[in-house]
């Protein structure tokens, strides 16, 4: 039986999960054929999510494909409840309600898993890294995973190195439709107008400290600088930290930015990467948000004790005083600034990201055979993907004609 906040709330999230599938057409198409064909009957999904309009819809994708769908948050604050209602109300078990505890959650994703799925939907790994453990009993009728991010998937080839990972997990973090698009524009574009929307500050002028420039920080940081900010990047890689040299930005080390900084935004898919060391250091006022999907990279545990004084200013923003009076604000508790403190990417990314989670999973569904371990996205479901998102924006593409071809494999064949 599900457990959400208010299944009232079922009519608000309707209209938002529809208004998402207005401007999803590539997986309104994939939606289309799934259930002309029934492509997921008999097949039961555990999804663990950011449980927001987009989310939804893929859920419903898979519903309508005849899957069994149980569904839960991948992050309490991200979770919009009238989304939770919404898809109660159309028939599948949701286990998720906006704030929980993180242990409250961790009953979630075992009920989640309870349903002893076929498939299972992640995004950050949690339910994979319980079904090798805990909830191993759940696992006996696993043919696959499918992985969305990041965080995710660096958790992943840790646990493939060590010999854990029992059964094999689609990669969908790293297809290139998903780290060009999502990672990049799609984090870009969100994350600094859920800063935006948060703090209703001008981003022109600011010092903005972007640390990571892996596909996420280089799209936070291009978009920052397009709306006139100053941008500095910290780095552990010295070809990321060149990478962001040559795209015009400064690099330096975090202790040293501390003090320069205006505004902060993590993106490493790490822990500590803003420490006491650091927030000793920051200005009166300076303002700290996290883009990674877990909020470990700024030691909040840590500024929390360091503080005189913990107050909400804003919706969103906590202020944290410390004894010499200098203010600190986080933004959404540090929790992943895009969903928490707004709406996450922009739908149209998010239709490109679910048409290959979408596709991916039905990969494993019908080829079965796969070893265990990670795997790349096919590079045909990711061609598929971008054909149908240029065909929905009426662009066309030349044609490779048979002698360039022949050309091309020629010289493929003289390489090797």
């Amino acid at each position: 039986m599900s457990e959400i906040f208010d299944i009232s709330l079922r009519d608000e999230g309707l209209r938002r999960i529809l208004w998402a599938e207005r401007h999803m057409p590539i997986l309104g198409k994939i939606r289309h054929r799934f259930e002309q064909e029934q492509a997921f009957e008999g097949i039961r999904i555990s999804l663990a999510v950011h449980l927001e309009a987009k989310t939804a819809c893929l859920v419903r994708a898979f519903r309508r494909g005849g899957a069994e769908v149980y569904v839960t948050g991948s992050n309490p604050q991200s979770t919009q409840d009238a989304i939770c209602a919404a898809l109660v109300a159309d028939g599948c078990e949701v286990n998720a309600i906006h704030g929980a505890s993180f242990e409250r959650y961790r009953e979630f994703w075992k009920k989640t898993l309870s349903l002893k799925p076929h498939i299972v939907i992640d995004d950050g790994a949690d339910l994979i890294n319980l079904l090798m453990g805990e909830c191993s009993d759940f696992a006996g009728h696993l043919i696959g995973a499918c992985e969305e991010t990041t965080s995710g998937v660096q958790r992943l080839r840790a646990w493939e190195k060590e010999g854990r990972l029992a059964f094999p997990a689609v990669a969908v973090n790293d297809a290139e439709c998903k780290t060009w698009f999502d990672n990049y524009y799609g984090t870009g574009q969100s994350t600094v107008g859920a800063i935006m929307r948060a703090t209703n500050l001008m981003i022109s002028g600011m010092k903005i400290v972007v640390a990571g420039y892996g596909w996420v920080g280089r799209g936070i940081a291009r978009m920052a600088a397009g709306l006139g900010a100053r941008i500095i990047v910290t780095e552990i890689d010295p070809i990321a930290g060149l990478k962001a040299v040559m795209d015009g930005f400064t690099v330096m080390e975090m202790d040293e930015a501390a003090a320069l900084g205006d505004l902060f935004v993590t993106a490493t898919a790490s822990i500590d990467v803003i420490t006491p060391r650091h927030f000793e250091k920051m200005k009166h006022g300076a303002i700290l948000c996290n883009a990674g999907h877990f909020d470990r990279e700024i030691d909040l545990l840590s500024l929390e004790a360091m503080a005189v004084k913990v107050e909400t200013v804003r919706e969103n923003i906590t202020a944290y005083t410390l004894k010499d009076g200098r203010e600190i604000h986080v933004i959404a508790h540090g929790a992943l600034v895009n969903i928490a403190a707004a709406d996450g990417h922009p739908v149209e990314i998010m239709d490109i990201s679910f048409s290959l989670q979408a596709l991916s999973a039905e990969y494993l569904t019908q080829h079965r055979s796969i070893p265990a371990g990670v795997h790349a996205v096919p590079e045909s479901i990711d061609r598929m993907v971008a054909d149908i998102k240029l065909e929905t924006m009426g662009i066309a593409l030349d044609q490779e004609t048979e002698a360039q071809k022949e050309y091309r494999q020629k010289d493929l064949i003289v390489r090797q």
